[in-house]
């Protein structure tokens, strides 16, 4: 591994620490707004923050020369970030954090497929039966507690999307998140004029702390997704897929251990088939590493 893909590394595990402990326990914090009024927060904060990044980190010309062929496909992983972020939101204010937690244990494993399919990265015996085993679990809630797990699939399959169309974009983190908060920011705007104008009943009487936590929403939002685009970039998806368990362990842990929220027996079997799922994935790395490094070193 070069001193790039460390340092990609140490982005990712920087964005999946903020990913599973600092968002969740926000989303928490500001559950006396709506999830919608959240989501456009995020939005905008986020345009104002990015746009001083963009200045400070001088790629502010990047931006200014992109294509129309990258404006388009960050279009797309925008729509894939704004349902992403929504159903996201929507689970931890409506009490499904652990939900979330499978949704982000599933995605390094759809994002394993996707490498190996598309970027035809080569895989392990062992990686494969990892996705099998992860894909009895996702049957098990389909077929044994009769309801399709939607919001884990739904948080998998998008963010996974999303980070297969910023790697093969290869689109500079700052630069390509403005351009995909600048595509959601006219549906933010009007949603908060809409909001705080004409809804009934018109949310009124948020203390100076509470809208600041608001606010807050444009550095949570910006900090992880930055770390994981500069990890996207310099980390192969097999290895950044690895890395992706870090979050939605941190997670589990916070819904069950601080907010309380109950593991059914039925989701015991689930979760038991993605962790098993994880263990083979990792040893399934390990020993598909080891011909490489042996041929490395010349052995």
């Amino acid at each position: 591994m070069g001193a790039d893909e460390r340092r990609g590394v140490l982005y990712g595990i920087i964005a999946y620490l903020i990913w599973g402990l600092a968002i969740p326990a926000y989303f928490m914090a500001v559950r006396f707004a709506g999830p919608l009024e959240v989501l456009a927060h995020r939005l905008v904060w986020s345009v104002a923050l990015l746009a001083v990044l963009l200045v400070i980190t001088r790629q502010l010309l990047v931006f200014r020369n992109l294509t129309s062929r990258q404006w388009g496909w960050l279009a797309i992983s925008a729509l894939l970030l704004s349902i992403n972020w929504l159903v996201f939101v929507w689970a931890v204010f409506n009490d499904h954090m652990l939900d979330a937690s499978l949704g982000y244990y599933i995605n390094p494993l759809v994002t394993f497929l996707l490498g190996a399919l598309v970027l035809d990265e080569q895989p392990s015996p062992l990686q494969w039966l990892a996705v099998g085993v992860a894909a009895l679990g996702v049957g098990h809630e389909l077929l044994v507690l009769g309801r399709v797990p939607w919001i884990a699939l739904t948080l998998a399959v998008s963010f996974a999307l999303y980070g297969l169309v910023r790697k093969r974009l290869g689109v500079p983190s700052v630069p390509g998140l403005a351009a995909e908060t600048l595509w959601m920011f006219p549906a933010a705007v009007g949603y908060l004029l809409w909001h705080y104008t004409l809804a009934e009943p018109v949310p009124t009487g948020y203390t100076a702390t509470e809208w600041l936590l608001l606010s807050v929403g444009g550095f949570v939002t910006v900090a992880p997704l930055l770390a994981f685009a500069a990890a996207a970039l310099r980390v192969r998806l097999v290895i950044l897929s690895f890395l992706q368990y870090l979050s939605p362990t941190l997670t589990f842990l916070l819904a069950v251990g601080v907010y309380g929220q109950v593991l059914l027996p039925g989701q015991l079997v689930t979760f038991g088939c993605i962790w098993l799922a994880v263990l083979i994935f990792t040893l399934g790395g390990r020993y598909h590493r080891q011909p490489d490094q042996m041929r490395e070193s010349g052995q």
